[in-house]
């Protein structure tokens, strides 16, 4: 008998194996097309030439409506992991109110990220914690099937 087949069977499971380690990238948010963001010019671009190179902006600063955000990530996930961002992109856009001309451009990364900390404290609720064995048997004897009476609403009385 041949080894061939043998050898053959282990190796595709081998490239099966190794296929199934490599990531699944994604990319969300503000994809460069034509221009990217790094080409708006201070002092020259208003909000319409911007709108029309970069379209429009990923999210705009809510208390500020002169300044825009554009903004993108690269994300890698393995099989069985958690989704990790490889790669951020924020570039903002801060218009001149009265000229409506560029007055700067930042470029931020995933350097520049800020990790927040979240409370790990509970808002405490009324009442008492029930056991597993409470609430499998509290029901028992509470009520029933309801009952068949010709008057119940919702029933037609047999005629």
């Amino acid at each position: 008998m041949s080894r061939f087949p043998i050898v053959a069977l282990v190796s595709a499971a081998a490239l099966v194996g190794l296929g199934a380690c490599a990531p699944t990238i994604a990319r969300q948010g503000f994809q460069v097309m034509d221009a990217s963001p790094r080409e708006v010019k201070i002092g020259e671009d208003t909000k319409s030439s911007v709108m029309a190179k970069l379209g429009s902006p990923s999210t705009v600063s809510t208390f500020e409506p002169n300044v825009w955000f554009y903004i993108s990530q690269t994300t890698e996930k393995y099989t069985y992991h958690m989704q990790k961002v490889t790669a951020r992109d924020v570039t903002v856009v801060t218009f001149d109110p009265s000229t409506e001309l560029v007055a700067s451009v930042e470029n931020l990364d995933l350097n520049d990220a800020r990790q927040v900390d979240y409370s790990d404290r509970e808002t405490p609720t009324r009442g008492r914690e029930l056991t597993v064995l409470e609430q499998l048997l509290g029901n028992i004897g509470q009520g029933g099937l309801p009952p068949m009476d010709d008057n119940d609403p919702g029933n037609r009385p047999n005629r």
